[in-house]
């Protein structure tokens, strides 16, 4: 088994902030300051370019807990955040940027690194997914729920298509390429969204990302402006989202 460590812990707005590393891989969660009561848990993948922490997974993360008590979990991706870059994140990252400076289009080198990054993220979730399910606070009978846009779906759909665990997702904002024949093999709820006016990832291929899923249940929402101007209200429906599929109350989300 993987060397499980808790390195930091703080406390604020009535959210438990803890670092922890499974193995070489660094995380964070997020927890109810209030009692010790179990609550379901919500896996959190960040973008690409980012990390576990970014304002924006710090945000989703508070909301969660505070509206819902749920306990809410991100790792840092490989080569990103406080992991070091191999040669493969450095030739990827080095040809992206090389055709950002270009006026390429970016959506090929993408999808393939985010590929290759699933590849290596997904085990490492399912370690992280093992050492949560046995704190006490969390356990192993509980829901689970993934929340993940850009390289957080491209990481989330292959994670949720073999992992039994996950019960409900959101996903959204990426190509269908790499994705599609994954998403086929996913049949729990789902809710998915695009930017009808995205300047990298053609409707047409957000749309058939959405319509490969098998879910009974699935929910599009596709929302006006471009790549970066997601709105802020569909971190809301996120959170009605998880509430009624992992079995919570929402309190607000104000």
């Amino acid at each position: 088994m993987q060397s499980v460590l808790f390195t930091a812990e703080t406390s604020s707005n009535g959210v438990v902030e803890r670092d922890f590393t499974v193995g070489e891989v660094t995380g964070v969660l997020w927890s109810p300051a209030s009692g010790s009561d179990r609550a379901p848990l919500v896996l959190m993948g960040h973008g690409g370019g980012t990390h576990k922490k970014a304002p924006g997974m710090v945000g989703r993360a508070h909301r969660l807990v505070t509206n819902c008590g749920f306990h809410v979990a991100t790792i840092d991706a490989p080569g990103h955040g406080g992991r070091p870059r191999t040669a493969v994140d450095e030739q990827e990252i080095g040809a992206l940027r090389q055709a950002m400076a270009a006026g390429e289009p970016v959506g090929p080198i993408v999808v393939r690194y985010n590929a290759h990054l699933a590849e290596r993220a997904v085990p490492e979730w399912q370690a992280t997914l093992d050492f949560l399910q046995e704190l006490p606070e969390i356990g192993a009978e509980g829901p689970v729920g993934y929340f993940g846009l850009n390289m957080g779906t491209a990481i989330g759909v292959p994670l949720t298509a073999i992992e039994p665990r996950i019960v409900a997702a959101v996903f959204g904002i990426f190509w269908h390429d790499s994705l599609a024949e994954t998403a086929k093999q996913i049949t729990v709820p789902v809710e998915f969204v695009l930017q009808w006016d995205d300047e990298h990832i053609p409707r047409q291929s957000g749309l058939a990302l959405f319509d490969a899923f098998a879910s009974k249940e699935k929910t599009l929402h596709a929302n006006a402006g471009r790549h970066k101007e997601l709105p802020r209200f569909e971190v809301d429906s996120a959170v009605r989202f998880f509430a009624r599929h992992l079995g919570r109350t929402v309190t607000s989300t104000a």
